[in-house]
């Protein structure tokens, strides 16, 4: 029997990051469709922005058991399509003339308690984002981004270790080969 080189791989639902981001992409289809008109490019643009967020660390994973380098690129596009959204976020404040919420301000920390409950999901967060100010949502949003990001940039910390430590696909495969070999000249 050969050595396996393809390792499990998927299981995307469940990283917190992959959570994080679903919960990202409803609160922006949720968020958009209240604040933005439909016509306006914004709109399209920070959907797909979230959606390529959520997207690309499920396509990543997928993706890992044969290409890890896959995997950290893919891994990486979710946390630039996240910055991008981000982005688009504090826009919407600024030109509206309102306020990123401060690290220290008591909704801030409020958003922290709740990401560090277990089991969080869009419900935990829903009135903070389906809030009819739309400067406690667009927080709430650029609060739930930020987190979405630096467990992206713990992830691609892992995967990178993971490969130098690991190597790639032809790495294993080139082991696994030699251990069969190895095996069937055994006397």
């Amino acid at each position: 029997m050969t050595s396996q080189f393809i390792p499990p791989h998927g299981g995307y639902e469940k990283l917190l990051s992959f959570q994080k981001a679903r919960i990202v992409y409803d609160g922006t289809v949720w968020f958009c469709s209240h604040y933005l008109e439909k016509r306006d490019r914004t709109y399209d643009q920070m959907v797909q922005a979230a959606r390529s967020g959520k997207q690309n660390i499920l396509e990543g994973s997928q993706a890992s058991g044969t290409s890890k380098e896959t995997e950290i690129k893919l891994t990486n596009v979710a946390r630039a399509s996240l910055e991008e959204l981000l982005e688009d976020y504090r826009d919407f404040l600024r030109v509206r003339g309102i306020e990123v919420w401060t690290r220290e301000h008591p909704y801030t920390r409020r958003l922290r308690e709740l990401n560090r409950q277990p089991n969080v999901s869009y419900d935990t967060f829903k009135k903070g984002i389906e809030n009819s100010d739309p400067a406690i949502a667009a927080n709430v949003m650029i609060g739930l981004i930020k987190l979405t990001n630096y467990l992206l940039g713990q992830q691609l910390r892992h995967l990178e270790q993971a490969f130098i430590a690991e190597g790639g696909l032809r790495e294993r495969m080139t082991r696994a080969r030699l251990a069969e070999r190895a095996r069937q000249n055994r006397p």
